[in-house]
């Protein structure tokens, strides 16, 4: 097993060293070569542990640090294989998607260089069991995320996007630190077994929620979210496949990660997570359902999608002692981390293939995309079904078991938890009709009726090196709808090894794991019977003469279009009843009332995020403003800087004598 631990550092630095002098067309296969021999090491070690193998090792890494602990036990092994995989998926789509810029050898090279980094400091952040070299995994996982998301830097909002996002991940390491230092600080320890014997001795409750803040910005719970909207539409579209798909992930790795060593508050903490969980889900939905980006919007899909997890993390399981409810809240979090990873990288996927076609992430830009690009549009309607929840799609059998973990916290004895469970159910209903309402917005109006501009060349199909990885994850997916036991019994056996002190009865998990693959069954057979109805339709029809008519269209059958539904008025009803939260800037001129013969007017509406808008827009005006007030500082001139470093001399100096700084 050491030697696998080896080869998992081994391999990538191989790659990057490999990677910087090849030629430009095989970079990208370096970089492929290189995620799957690090997924076979890695992998091989998360299967083992799932398995009972639990892999613990160490090294030392000097004086400061000491030895440093590695372990894969099964928490660690269920994120290590879904990032495998996704990372797997993203190299491949990558491959295909940036074949347009074989010509530029330096970027590729930077990017896939750093795509291998990204890869393995993931994997690392699930490996080590050391706060500071944690952090470090940690910091190499965000500067590298960073780079591959300004890929396309010439233009000045991917910067800006950049910047945004590198500022709030240290924002994130600063809380992490604070928590590592803290733990140090009582315990003289900066191994994570440190933080149990922490929750052990101390308050549990203010040591976690600094955790859970550093975390959680890297998860994007609201009002934590901010880097999400930008990061996501800045990347290339396998990129934020990744990041939307893995590297929010790990914000719930390491949230679970400290749940594991609480030993106290749970019911308060979970009732903390689910109330900012519900809130998140229905902020991240309702501010997608109305954006006329669709990558934006599938950033803002994230947001909600991490708050159904945390609905699963919420669950107070833990602290009422129920079994059930621990495996329905934790199990469902677990497997929709999975299921989000696949339907949300296929979504992204999809989504870069049009913007590869079109140049164009305005969906009122577009329209009719059906007919061109058949294939893309079937993959990104399953991803939408996926997404919503609804069979025979692995989005349900997670959302599935969360909802019944939802319905089983009502049979408490304590009148705020069951009013608690209720107003959640209700959010996460909420949230599903919201979603299915979103993605019939996104998929009519860039698949379906006509198109809206005419475009600068005409879209295809994409190649099958990008499409190959889409069947892949969609066949995975249905794997899970239809055999979810499989998927459960693993995450029973991840639970398990997290508390000793919960006993899951493994007869009530089958009951609901044969329930959701009994609905995913009767889904895919009706499904199926419509596909057989429509061939023995074909067959019939084939023989016969066939006419085709233009459809009636209410007496007027040349429609122009410009009169076909928008994305906005899709969602305007939405926005209006939600308008304390969803903020809309318009830009038109009123028609005057003398005004007969009105002149040409543009009409420009878009919607802000409400914590930006309201809140960190104005945190960084007045930051800028003040930090205006300090300009003279630095003013070009040699001498002021010359001088700068004598008064610092004398303070020192003067410090020194009187003892002060000894």
């Amino acid at each position: 097993m050491t030697e696998l631990i080896h080869l998992s550092w081994i391999i990538p630095l191989v790659a990057i060293l490999l990677i910087s002098i090849i030629s430009s067309k095989y970079k990208p296969y370096a970089a492929a070569v290189s995620v799957i021999l690090g997924s076979l090491a890695s992998g091989w070690l998360a299967v083992s542990a799932l398995n009972g193998q639990i892999v613990d090792y160490s090294f030392y890494a000097g004086a400061f640090l000491g030895d440093v602990s590695i372990r894969v036990d099964g928490l660690s092994a269920w994120f290590i294989l879904i990032i495998n995989f996704t990372a797997l998926t993203g190299v491949f789509f990558g491959t295909g998607y940036l074949k347009a810029y074989s010509h530029e050898a330096s970027k590729l090279a930077l990017h896939w260089s750093l795509f291998v980094l990204f890869h393995f400091s993931m994997v690392w952040v699930c490996l080590l069991q050391n706060g500071f070299a944690f952090l470090i995994a940690w910091e190499m996982m965000s500067l590298s995320s960073m780079v591959l998301v300004i890929f396309d830097h010439h233009k000045i909002q991917t910067l800006k996007a950049g910047i945004n996002y590198l500022v709030q991940m240290h924002i994130s390491v600063v809380f992490l630190t604070v928590g590592f230092i803290w733990v140090y600080s009582q315990t003289g320890s900066l191994n994570f077994s440190a933080i149990r014997t922490f929750f052990q001795e101390n308050n549990n409750l203010w040591l976690f929620l600094v955790f859970f803040t550093g975390f959680g910005l890297k998860a994007g719970f609201v009002p934590l979210h901010s880097w999400l909207p930008h990061a996501h539409p800045a990347a290339p579209s396998h990129i934020s496949g990744v990041m939307s798909g893995v590297i929010v992930k790990l914000g719930i790795y390491g949230i679970i990660r400290m749940i594991s060593y609480l030993q106290s508050d749970f019911v308060l903490l979970g009732e903390i997570i689910i109330s900012l969980s519900v809130l998140t889900g229905i902020y991240g939905i309702l501010t997608a359902s109305v954006q006329r980006d669709f990558k934006k919007m599938l950033a803002y899909c994230t947001i909600e999608n991490i708050g159904i997890i945390g609905i699963g993390i919420g669950l107070i399981g833990m602290g009422t002692r129920s079994p059930l409810m621990y495996f329905l809240g934790f199990g469902g979090a677990l497997l929709h981390v999975l299921n989000h990873s696949l339907f949300k990288s296929l979504l992204f996927y999809s989504a870069g293939s049009v913007f590869q076609q079109t140049h164009t992430r305005d969906i009122e830009k577009l329209g009719g995309l059906i007919k061109n690009m058949p294939k893309t549009a079937v993959i990104f309607l399953v991803g939408a079904l996926a997404i919503g929840g609804l069979p025979p799609f692995n989005g349900f059998v997670s959302e599935f078991i969360i909802y019944c973990g939802l319905i089983e916290g009502i049979h408490t004895n304590s009148i705020n938890q069951i009013m608690l469970m209720i107003l959640v159910l209700a959010g996460l209903s909420a949230i599903g009709g919201l979603s299915v309402l979103t993605f019939t917005k996104t998929f009519g109006t860039v698949f379906l009726g006509q198109p809206r501009e005419i475009l600068p060349h005409k879209p295809h199909e994409v190649t099958r090196l990008m499409l190959v990885p889409q069947y892949i994850i969609i066949g995975v997916m249905l794997v899970i709808a239809i055999v979810p036991q499989f998927f459960l019994n693993i995450v029973y056996d991840v639970l398990a090894g997290m508390s000793s002190k919960i006993l899951i009865d493994p007869v009530s998990v089958s009951r609901y794991s044969k329930t959701a693959a009994g609905i995913g069954w009767f889904s895919l057979l009706l499904i199926g019977l419509t596909g057989f109805i429509l061939f023995l339709r074909s067959l019939v029809l084939k023989k016969r003469t066939q006419t085709i008519g233009i459809t009636w269209g209410c007496g007027y059958g040349t429609p122009n279009s410009a009169m076909q539904y928008t994305g906005r008025s899709f969602s305007k009803p939405a926005g209006k009843i939600f308008d304390f939260l969803l903020i809309e800037k318009k830009k038109y001129k009123e028609l005057n009332p003398d005004e007969i013969f009105p002149g040409k007017r543009k009409y420009d509406s878009r919607y802000f995020d409400f914590f930006e808008y309201n809140f960190f827009d104005k945190i960084t005006k007045y930051l800028i403003i003040g930090s205006g007030y300090f300009r003279f500082i630095q003013n070009g001139r040699t001498q002021s800087y010359v001088l700068y470093g004598i008064v610092f001399i004398l303070v020192v100096f003067l410090l020194t004598i009187f003892n002060i700084l000894q």
